[in-house]
């Protein structure tokens, strides 16, 4: 069964900053309150299963609870910054709401519960023509969040292919990358732009290029052109073969190589700072393997993993 995520436009050209689980988690609410015929209200609790997320994203059920539990916690402090126009004057707006105000977890049933803010819900809805859907298998193997968001931006234009020019700054803001994050042009290119580009011609059901655009020397601004695969790499794809590694991620690794790496990355001393309160070698095992996945998260383990025998 298909299963769309359905966003407005005026979400999906918002500025947040979310991290990929975050933005995961945000997707499965949206597709499964679509899909159960609940829909989305000020009131709605929704509920996301580890089961729904462990299927989507190829991690195991106990590794998905893991990431989901952190990741509600900090979902819960994140906010969306949105753009408007005050209906009775015309003048440009900007508003800043949180995402959720309620959220919790169920840990024997392994559930995430959240509430969208009553600002944010009008601006998910199935109802409204201008909306774009997408297929959430598209983004599901997409281990990058600036992937996820440039995929978002690029699929507002599919019926035409071709994207206006994003400025720069604005551009920035809507993948997230922080002000500070990729400063300079090279990084930006090297650690989002290219690496999205690549991770969506790989995965998902367009090929994309983009251009760059100057006021003298300076890169002011991007266009990319697009267009949908004849057929879909990933309706020729198996299930992903375990044995087979994540050639798109930086660390290039098996999942059993992941699990086996976390686990005695859990054990080690110099890491154990990272544990949270509570959390047994197990469940710090779990987390770290989650993170091993992240492109944005990763490299912080490159020099532990190296210690350990590993070799990219």
């Amino acid at each position: 069964m298909t299963e769309l995520v359905v966003k407005d436009n005026a979400l999906i050209q918002a500025s947040y900053t979310l991290d990929l689980v975050e933005q995961r988690l945000m997707l499965l609410a949206i597709m499964e309150a679509r899909e159960t015929g609940n829909g989305i209200s000020p009131d709605s609790l929704l509920q996301i299963h580890a089961h729904s997320y462990a299927e989507h994203f190829n991690v195991n059920k106990e590794t998905a609870y893991t990431v989901m539990k952190d990741a509600s916690k900090g979902l819960f402090d994140r906010y969306v910054t949105y753009h408007d126009k005050n209906p009775k004057t015309g003048k440009n707006r900007s508003f800043h709401c949180r995402w959720v105000d309620k959220i919790g977890y169920e840990k024997d049933t392994g559930i995430v519960y959240l509430r969208f803010t009553h600002d944010v819900v009008p601006l998910i809805t199935r109802l409204e023509q201008q909306f774009t859907s997408y297929d959430i298998e598209q983004i599901s193997s997409l281990s990058s969040g600036y992937a996820v968001r440039l995929y978002e931006l690029l699929i507002q234009w599919r019926s035409v292919g071709k994207t206006p020019v994003f400025d720069l700054h604005q551009f920035r803001q809507q993948l997230g990358v922080e002000e500070t994050t990729y400063s300079r042009m090279s990084d930006f290119k090297k650690y989002v732009l290219d690496f999205a580009v690549q991770q969506i011609n790989e995965h998902t059901d367009i090929t994309v290029k983009y251009s760059q655009h100057k006021q003298g020397r300076v890169i002011t601004g991007f266009t990319f052109n697009f267009k949908v695969k004849t057929k879909s790499k990933k309706a020729l794809e198996t299930k992903r073969d375990s044995n087979t590694p994540d050639i798109f991620t930086s660390l290039k690794m098996t999942d059993k190589q992941r699990a086996s790496f976390a686990a005695k990355l859990s054990q080690m001393k110099d890491l154990s700072s990272k544990a949270k309160q509570g959390e047994d070698y197990k469940q710090f095992a779990a987390r770290i393997e989650a993170e091993l996945l992240d492109e944005s998260k990763q490299f912080f383990y490159v020099p532990y993993l190296e210690k350990l025998g590993f070799r990219s």
